[in-house]
């Protein structure tokens, strides 16, 4: 029974002081979810009942493809990390028990199911396999923000496939990217498969499942036929007009010029036309990465050419091997030197690393030595692979698939004997997918000024019905015959009995955003009907009472 009268649904008419996401806000004040404390949220009876229905749609399509969902433990054994090189990561949290004895809190279960694995699967005849489940995470969360989106506790549904060869993960990848576009597509959500980094996973190669919203914390990279997270996107740049080249560089008066902006327009050249240098430690040795002024530093490139981690240098280290800071450059700095490959032609300008100085006419190769690299960031505009223009979007993600290989299965051992007898390591794939930040992306992607519109897929309730009026009145009887008649048929029905005024019944059904609203009132009643409003486009009609129920459901089958 779902009368608002006796249902745990405490809404709120002001945004949380501090929300700065539309999901945020509308979430709080629906009642969806509470706050514990730092990046750890309490989902209460509303929002639990989406996150649900979002479940029940993945192990729908999951189990098509043949998966088969089991439960592991978020408490594991941290030998089991150590073995895979994963113990160190500075999110994950460690603990020991009364015995002394290490173990992590699971952010994922790779290990976890790889272990099974290999003690349980022994010949090629059991491979191909899928296993999945749905389960607590936790991730030790520097910033926790931005609501239910980055959190240190939420629960994912982690698929992983097991094959004999590349050729069977292949086969696994693709049966899960058709899993996730159905799945996507049943939540009513908008999303890119975008190339991405695999990160702390590891492995072959990998894909994020992207929901395009204006408040993303993520950027991607858009043309036809293509789609990257920005961290890893590739593109031709956009030409930049030079100035003419000299025989060799001339220092330039720039006194308190230390920003681009300020260079460029000072100089009269395009931003294009600096170099901007960065220096950043590495294994406590000073590294200069270059890129064009009007570019941007991309840091997870910058790591893969290096190699390693890294850290902004500080400005009395710059100070000592350089120069002051904002009048730096390549030339004469005895250091190695990344320079991005956008940085073309000869006629640049760069800081002459003194006070107050710039250098014009500079020619890379010739006034310096470099080692070229793909360090940018791509930028709308530039010319994507196949051609077309790229566009940049913000977007949340949610979902991430891997290519795996046997970046487990060595480690730990998950081997099989093939058809000749001999021992091979499993090929494996990682699938993930957020339900709540599924949730998050559909509010963010559907709300309007009033409040969340669902997806009718994934709405706590099919229909909101609100009674206007006394207990005892005949709209009260009427409603209450209504909400017996849409149980009956199968709808999923939250019915506002309460004793509250009109203004906050209907505040309250336009903010939690139910597909269908109806409204059974004194008014609607003495012209013959019932009041009924399609939440997501505000089309509304009078239904007659008594074929108010029937009504009702046709208008809900034609809606997403």
């Amino acid at each position: 029974m779902t009368r608002l009268a006796e249902y745990f649904l405490p809404t709120l008419r002001e945004d949380p002081a501090d929300a700065e996401w539309t999901s945020h806000k509308l979430m709080v004040r629906a009642g969806l979810v509470r706050q514990l404390g730092a990046g750890l949220w309490t989902w209460l009876p509303s929002g639990y009942r989406v996150i649900k229905r979002i479940e029940a749609i993945i192990r729908s399509e999951l189990d098509a493809i043949g998966g088969q969902e089991m439960l592991m433990p978020v408490l594991q054994p941290a030998e089991l990390w150590r073995r895979t090189g994963r113990y160190e990561i500075e999110e994950l949290f460690k603990l020991r028990d009364r015995k002394d004895a290490d173990f992590v809190l699971a952010m994922t279960h790779e290990e976890n199911v790889t272990y099974h694995v290999s003690h349980d699967v022994r010949s090629y005849r059991e491979l191909p396999l899928i296993l999945y489940h749905l389960q607590t995470k936790e991730r030790d969360e520097p910033r926790p923000r931005a609501g239910v989106l980055r959190v240190r506790e939420f629960t994912m549904k982690d698929s992983y496939s097991f094959d004999r060869d590349t050729e069977g993960l292949d086969r696994s990848y693709e049966l899960h990217i058709e899993a996730y576009d159905r799945i996507f597509d049943r939540c009513g959500l908008r999303t890119y498969r975008v190339e991405s980094d695999v990160g702390m996973m590891g492995g072959l190669g990998a894909h994020d499942y992207m929901a395009p919203c204006a408040a993303g914390e993520n950027e991607i990279a858009l043309a036809p036929g293509y789609a990257a997270d920005v961290e890893v996107a590739v593109a031709d740049p956009q030409p930049v007009e030079l100035p003419p080249p000299l025989d060799e560089p001339r220092r330039v008066p720039t006194p308190e010029l230390t920003t681009v902006e300020e260079v460029s327009g000072t100089l009269g050249v395009p931003a294009g036309a600096l170099i901007k240098a960065m220096p950043v430690i590495v294994n406590e040795r000073m590294v200069l990465a270059l890129v064009r002024g009007d570019h941007r530093l991309n840091e997870l490139k910058l790591r893969h050419a290096l190699g390693t981690e890294f850290r902004a240098a500080h400005p009395e280290e710059i100070e000592a091997q350089l120069g002051p800071p904002g009048f730096i450059g390549p030339i004469g700095a005895e250091l190695p030197i990344l320079k991005d490959a956008a940085i073309e032609g000869d006629g640049y300008v760069c800081g002459a690393n003194e006070p107050d100085a710039h250098l014009i006419g500079v020619a890379p190769g010739r006034d310096f030595n470099f080692e070229e690299v793909d360090l940018r960031s791509v930028e709308a505009g530039d010319i994507a692979p196949g051609g077309g223009r790229i566009e940049l979007q913000r977007a949340i993600e949610v979902a991430g698939i891997f290519k795996l290989g046997t970046r487990y299965s060595e480690p730990l051992g998950a081997t099989y004997l093939d058809e000749r007898g001999e021992e091979r390591p499993i090929v494996m794939g990682s699938y993930g997918i957020g339900p709540a930040r599924t949730v998050a992306a559909a509010v963010e992607q559907g709300a309007d000024d009033k409040g969340i519109v669902w997806p009718r897929t994934i709405a706590p309730w099919d229909v909101h019905l609100v009674r206007l009026g006394k207990p005892e009145d005949e709209a009260a009887r009427t409603a209450d015959a209504l909400y017996g008649e849409l149980r009956e048929a199968g709808a999923e029905v939250l019915y506002d009995d309460r004793e509250a005024g009109p203004g906050e019944k209907l505040t309250d059904a336009e903010l939690l955003g139910c597909p269908l609203r109806l409204v059974v009132g004194k008014r609607a009643l003495a012209e013959g009907g019932v009041e009924a409003q399609i939440r997501r486009d505000g089309a509304a009609e009078r239904l007659p009472v008594a074929e108010a129920a029937k009504r009702a459901l046709e208008l809900l089958d034609g809606i997403d």
